[in-house]
């Protein structure tokens, strides 16, 4: 409901206006959102290359139409979407999976969860490198070692299996987010709701499957819907570790925008690259939106 301002009422039944008060945090919000999207939109239709400064004006829809051309975009498509797509089924998967087992009593539980969890808070750049040098490497890694003492012959997975070994340390990095997220829902199960089921004959799969994994539909629907947001502007493990390579095997959208505007200096294109991004964002934001909100009214 729309209001001319903001009334709060104090102790005494009196009203004070707090509109003051907000409005300093509400204009700079805006500006913070509001200014980086118009100069993008602006940057979008200039003809503006930082190799070329002589050739400068507005160009319409030229931008765009040199981008939605150049195969490049839609192998970086494809690529965010398999990345995106691949990275959510596993740490959903095991998240689930790893939840359901941290939930029971053992010696050391809390230690282990601290464990499971504190890859999360590991900076993507020092994650990147940790994989890269410390245990993908083809030579020196403990992956090598690992595969040369049984007798088999080392991966090099970056020049190999690029995408795979991408998601793998994405999903190295996010999982103890779902963990964290869905063992805090499974700690809100009634335990009477469960008693009861063990005590009708419920072994653990059907108590997994008809119990436990419904209670835990709206928690996945959120760890679902933050991550894509996360997953669509993933830039620093691709950086450190393939660089998009090879060739454009792991280029997803955030890297082919970095390449048009830090390497090619197309301050243009990579503005209408930016701009592609926001849209496909919010396409998918208002679909994992009404989803959820979906899971919220059942």
């Amino acid at each position: 409901m729309a209001m001319a301002e903001t009334q709060q009422r104090t102790g005494r039944g009196r009203a004070v206006n707090t509109t003051p008060l907000l409005a300093p945090s509400v204009v700079v919000l805006l500006l913070w959102m509001l200014v980086p999207l118009g100069m993008t939109l602006w940057f979008s239709f200039q003809r503006y290359n930082l190799l070329n400064p002589f050739t400068r004006g507005f160009g319409g829809l030229e931008n765009y139409q040199y981008l939605l051309e150049e195969p490049a975009l839609w192998v970086a498509m494809g690529n965010t979407l398999v990345l995106v797509g691949s990275v959510l089924i596993v740490t959903v998967a095991l998240g689930t999976v790893l939840a359901v087992l941290f939930d029971q009593e053992f010696f050391g539980r809390g230690i282990a969860r601290v464990l499971a969890i504190a890859p999360f808070f590991v900076m993507p750049t020092v994650s990147a490198l940790i994989w890269k040098n410390l245990l993908m490497h083809p030579v020196n890694g403990v992956f090598a070692f690992l595969a040369e003492s049984l007798g088999f012959e080392a991966v090099d997975w970056f020049g190999e299996i690029p995408m795979a070994s991408v998601v793998m340390i994405v999903s190295w990095q996010w999982l103890p987010f779902a963990l964290l997220i869905l063992l805090t829902a499974i700690q809100s199960l009634d335990e009477e709701q469960k008693e009861a089921a063990r005590m009708d004959g419920a072994g653990p799969l059907s108590m997994f499957a008809f119990i436990i994994l419904p209670h835990l539909g709206r928690a996945i629907s959120v760890v679902i819907m933050i991550e894509t947001i996360f997953f669509l502007t993933i830039f620093a493990e691709i950086f450190v570790t393939t660089s998009g390579g090879p060739g454009l095997a792991t280029t997803n959208l955030a890297y082919l925008i970095y390449i048009r505007a830090l390497l090619e200096f197309d301050v243009g294109g990579a503005s209408a690259g930016g701009v592609i991004a926001i849209i496909l964002a919010n396409i998918v934001a208002f679909f994992l939106i009404r989803a959820i909100a979906r899971t919220m009214d059942v």
